[in-house]
C-alpha cells in the first residue's frame, strides 16, 4: 500500500503534514529543532511537511508530546485557524468574565460542567504574585491532596 493510497482513502489529505508545519510554526521551532527533537533529518520533517512522506506512529506520539496535543489533534482535519489555537493538553480557555462590585465571578457552564462544580460547592482560592493571577480549586480533591501530603510527611518523620 502506498502513500498516494493511504491519503486518497483517509478522506484528510495533507492534515497532518499541514497540522506539523502550523505546530512547529506555533512553537517557534525550526525544521532542524523539531528534527532533532525527534531524532530524524530536517529533510525528513520537510517531506512530512508538504506531504510527500509520513510520520510513523511513534513518531506521531512523539510530535503531539512536543505540541501537547492528542493524536486525534495531530491527524485531525482542522483549518489552520484551528490548529493556530489548539490549546496544550489539559490547558482550557474559558473566555473572560466581569468581577462584580462585591468580587462575585460568574463561572462559565462549560467550566461548570467540565468540573462538576454546583450550587453550594466550596472552592480554594490560590494566588501567585510572580504570575499575578490566582486558581479555583475544589476544596474537596485539594483538600484530600493536602492531606494525603500531610500523611506522607508523617510517616517520613517517623521513620527518622
Amino acid at each position: 500500500m502506498d502513500l498516494r493510497y493511504i491519503k486518497e482513502n483517509e478522506g484528510n489529505d495533507g492534515m497532518i503534514g499541514m497540522n506539523i508545519r502550523i505546530l512547529r510554526k506555533k512553537n517557534k521551532m525550526s525544521q532542524e529543532l523539531l528534527a532533532e527533537r525527534l531524532n530524524v533529518s530536517r529533510q525528513t520533517v520537510a517531506k512530512w511537511e508538504s506531504d510527500e512522506a509520513l510520520p510513523d506512529i511513534q513518531k506521531c506520539q512523539l510530535l503531539s508530546n512536543i505540541f501537547q496535543i492528542t493524536l486525534d489533534q495531530l491527524t485531525g482535519d482542522m483549518s489552520e485557524e484551528e490548529v493556530e489555537h489548539l490549546a496544550p493538553i489539559g490547558k482550557r480557555f474559558f473566555g473572560v468574565v466581569k468581577v462584580g462590585e462585591r468580587g462575585q465571578v460568574v463561572i462559565p457552564k462549560e467550566a461548570r460542567d467540565i468540573y462538576q462544580i454546583q450550587a453550594g460547592d466550596r472552592l480554594v482560592v490560590l494566588g501567585d504574585d510572580s504570575l499575578k493571577g490566582f486558581a479555583l480549586l475544589k476544596s474537596n480533591g485539594f483538600l484530600e491532596f493536602a492531606d494525603m501530603i500531610r500523611k506522607f510527611e508523617e510517616v517520613g518523620e517517623e521513620s527518622q
